[in-house]
Parts: structure tokens; sequence; C-alpha cells
């Protein structure tokens, strides 16, 4: 009975074990010390970071200025791969939706057989005794069936945040990318911007709105102690999977 006992411990260790051993290594490498902030230049989701081409340095005669300058005279709006702009993240969205869903349902049936060629006189030969071969069946059913449901979300983000160019398109929209990571204490806040942009959307300031961007990936998320200990552990986000109740 002892070794019985011994050998479902083992597998309720082992089991534990396997469950927590997919991001154990690196949650056991962080203990004591502030989570690790990602080197610059890392590369954005599905944007990969470039530069721009090496200017040859041109002067005019007689010239101050150096053809490619930042002069007074020159854009300087974002427009190459490496050029920087900042976009402003206001997020203020709300949705608001009330179903109703009620149905219902009522049958009835029923069959006889009166004359059926004389042969209807057979019939208590086969059932009991109490057939009636004008009442054989009498089928009823009801259902019914009601459902209410209801959303009600609401979203603020209001960020700032500065975005590299990171490819020029063929039609001259530019693919922009941006990260910023902020750590106080032992929590990370990591946000994280890519997408498309028009030039002219750019503001003479060099900033452009959230809501002007293509294909827009805003992320906003943190990492570190308090976000941990505010997640389910793994073997109760493995049961809310797999239990069917």
């Amino acid at each position: 009975m002892f070794a019985g006992t011994a050998s479902r411990l083992a597998t309720i260790v082992l089991l534990a074990a396997t469950l927590g051993a997919c991001n154990a290594p690196g949650r056991l490498s962080n203990i004591g010390k502030a989570p690790d902030l990602a080197p610059i230049g890392t590369e954005a989701p599905t944007v990969s970071m470039r530069m721009p081409q090496p200017e040859q340095i041109v002067y005019q005669p007689n010239s101050l200025w150096r053809s490619g300058s930042r002069a007074f005279f020159r854009d300087q709006r974002a427009a190459r791969i490496g050029d920087i702009l900042t976009v402003n993240i206001n997020i203020t969205d709300s949705a608001k939706v009330n179903n109703t869903t009620k149905r219902s349902r009522a049958n009835s049936e029923s069959a006889g057989v009166n004359n059926l060629f004389g042969y209807e006189s057979y019939l208590g030969k086969v059932f009991p005794d109490a057939v009636d071969n004008t009442s054989l069946a009498d089928l009823g059913s009801t259902s019914s069936n009601a459902g209410t449901g209801s959303v009600d979300r609401r979203e603020q983000v209001d960020l700032t945040i500065a975005a590299v160019v990171t490819d020029v398109l063929p039609n001259g929209n530019l693919v922009i990318a941006g990260r910023q990571q902020v750590r106080v204490n032992f929590e990370v806040r990591d946000l994280l911007i890519t997408g498309i942009v028009r030039p002219e959307d750019i503001t003479n300031t060099n900033t452009i709105q959230h809501s002007q961007i293509a294909e827009a990936r805003i992320s906003y998320g943190g990492e570190g102690q308090i976000s941990d200990v505010q997640q389910p552990r793994y073997g109760q986000q493995l049961l809310d999977i797999v239990m069917p109740f």
C-alpha cells in the first residue's frame, strides 16, 4: 500500500514539474533581479530594422552648406529609412451591445388505423390487448429557449512614442516601427507600435496620429513580479482549457 501511495505521489510531482517546465528556466534566471530590457536595434515583429544608404557629401563652390544637410529650408519631416517621427496614441473606444433571444415551439402528432384491408383486427394479436386501432400513436412535444447577452467595453490609452522609418514602399508610403521600454523597480512597461503611414499625413512638427497608421499594431503590456502574480498558474490555465465543465 505504501508503494502505491509513493508511486502516485511521484506521478503528481512529475506532472507538476512537466507543467512548470515550459517557462521555468527563464523565470528561475530572473529570481532576485529586475527583468532585462531589450537591446537597442531589436527587430520588431514582421519589420526588420534597416539603415539609410550613405550619401556622398558634395560642397558647392563658395557655399557653407553641403547637399542633404539638415538646413533651415529643408523639410524636417521623416521621409527616408532611419528617420524618426513621433506617434501620438490617443485611443478612446467604447462599445455596448445588448441582445435578447426568445424562441418557443409546440408539436402534436396523432395516428390511427381504422381500416387496413381487414387486417386491422389482427393488431390485437401483435400488440397488447388494450391496443386501439383508431388511436395507435399520440405524440406531443414543446420546447422553449430564452437567452440574453450584453457587452459593455471601454478602452482609453494616451501615449506618445518615437518610431523609426524602417522601409519606403514603392508608392512612397513609409513603414514605421517603434518600441519603448520603461523599468520601475522590478516591473517593465513595454510599448510597441508598427504600421504604414503616408508622408502627407505627417504634420510639420513631424508627428502623426495613431488613427492615420494603416495596418497598425499597437501593443501595451508589462512584465515583472506584479504582472506575474496577476496571471493564473500554469496548472489552472491547463485545466481551464481541457475541463469540459
